[in-house]
Formats: C-alpha cells, sequence, structure tokens
C-alpha cells in the first residue's frame, strides 16, 4: 500500500482544521475526492493510489487526497436546507480558494497550471462541480460511481443557493456554469462512469441524468456505463480509476 504525506491546515473559510493526504511527488495535480461521509484517508485505504502507482512513482501525476464535511451539509437531515445548503458552498470555497492554491503550491506548478478533479459516490458530485464552476482553474473531472442529484438527500425544495449547489439545476441556468469555457473543452475533460450492477441504480440515474443536460446544454463530456457486474463499491472504482487516470496525461 502507498504510503502518502499527511497534512493537517487550518481552513480560515471553514473555522477548523482540515486533513488531506499527498501521494506522489511531481506531476499533473489531480484533487481527489471520498465517497458520502468518508475521509481524506479512504483512498488510500482502499488501493486508489495503487490503482495508479506507476503514473505517481514515475512523477506524471501527484495526488491530493482531501477530506470532507458531508456530515455537516450534505447529509445532516437535522438542520434546515438554508444550512445544509451554506455548508455545502463553504465546503466548495475551502477547495477552490484554499486548497486549490495550496496544491499548487505543494506541486511546484508552474504559473498556469490547472488542476484535475476526482470523486467517488457523492465525491464525484464534489469534483465535477469544481470543474464546472471553476474551468479557469480546474483542467477536468473524473466522476466514478457518481451522485449528483442533492435532492435525494435536499429534496425538492429549491432556493438560490440549493440552486447554486446543484449541477443538474444550475447548468440549465446562466451565470453559475461557466459555459463558454466548459464549451470550449475536449470531451475527456469531463469523464463520467458508473456500473450497473448493485446498489449502483442512483449513480447511474444521476450519471446519465447530467450526461443528458450536459448534452443539452452543448457541453461536452465522456459518458461509459459499465456492466451489470459492476457495482458501487471501492472495487470498481479502482478499475475505472486505472483506466482514466491515464486520460489526464493526454490533455
Amino acid at each position: 500500500m502507498m504510503q502518502g504525506t499527511y497534512y493537517k491546515e487550518w481552513s480560515s473559510v471553514l473555522n477548523r482544521e482540515m486533513e488531506f493526504k499527498v501521494y506522489g511527488s511531481a506531476g499533473v495535480p489531480v484533487l481527489a475526492l471520498p465517497a458520502r461521509g468518508g475521509r481524506f484517508f479512504d483512498w488510500e485505504n482502499n488501493g486508489m493510489p495503487d490503482a495508479i502507482a506507476q503514473l505517481l512513482n514515475e512523477g506524471k501525476i501527484q495526488l491530493f487526497c482531501a477530506d470532507n464535511v458531508d456530515g455537516e451539509g450534505v447529509l445532516n437531515g437535522d438542520l434546515p436546507l438554508r444550512r445544509r445548503a451554506e455548508a455545502q458552498e463553504k465546503y466548495f470555497v475551502y477547495l477552490t480558494a484554499e486548497l486549490a492554491p495550496r496544491i499548487l503550491t505543494l506541486n511546484k506548478a508552474e504559473k498556469g497550471t490547472k488542476i484535475w478533479c476526482a470523486g467517488v459516490d457523492l465525491g464525484a458530485y464534489q469534483a465535477v462541480n469544481c470543474r464546472l464552476r471553476r474551468p479557469n482553474l480546474f483542467a477536468g473531472a473524473v466522476g466514478m460511481g457518481g451522485i449528483y442529484d442533492l435532492s435525494r438527500f435536499w429534496g425538492a425544495e429549491n432556493d438560490d443557493l440549493v440552486l447554486r449547489c446543484s449541477p443538474l439545476l444550475y447548468l440549465q441556468e446562466n451565470g453559475i456554469a461557466n459555459k463558454l469555457a466548459l464549451a470550449k473543452a475536449e470531451e475527456n475533460s469531463l469523464i463520467l462512469c458508473a456500473g450497473q450492477g448493485a446498489y449502483e441504480d442512483d449513480a447511474k440515474a444521476d450519471t446519465q441524468a447530467l450526461a443528458d443536460v450536459l448534452q443539452a446544454q452543448g457541453l461536452p463530456a465522456h459518458l461509459e456505463l459499465w456492466g451489470g457486474d459492476v457495482s458501487h463499491d471501492w472495487y470498481w472504482w479502482g478499475k475505472m480509476w486505472s483506466l482514466f487516470a491515464p486520460r489526464i496525461l493526454e490533455k
């Protein structure tokens, strides 16, 4: 099992310390997001760095595995919806305004370098949300077994902040996603993949729905729906990651 370098740093946006781990010493920086309610160490514990060990060891990719705050926002049914949306939006600001610059510093990135994002389950939503809303910062995203319909957790009630947090909604509006930049991108800058096996029904439906909305808006994306043996678990996400990570290097 590959061992990463551990960091614990203060976030002024979230008003708390946030942890993350880094794997590899150079290469294209990739921000990795865990499954719902997961932690920064879940990628390591489930073999995701090992799945691309050669790319990491050769200095082609550097992986930054972030923590999440799902329990304070998306998944916290004890809070009013507005508070949950506020917590999610703060997390988005943390990823884009605090962690992203830190990633570029640790990566010793040249000026103009963009970050890739990758995530599984609800982490796929976080990754894709970063790419859709900040394409000038994030070069692309890989979503595996993604859950993109936040109404699964929040219900059908909407307000302006819920809209801002929900790609299936905001892609149909103007002013939230940078559609001009996204429209110029290559298909492989947004890779969406889900299986059709056990516990994958929601991810399959959401992945297809997101691909359909993107297509309707004229925004490129690469969609793959794998077979009926592909379940909603880390084993298959590792298979997907080993296949899709090399495509990051094709950009």
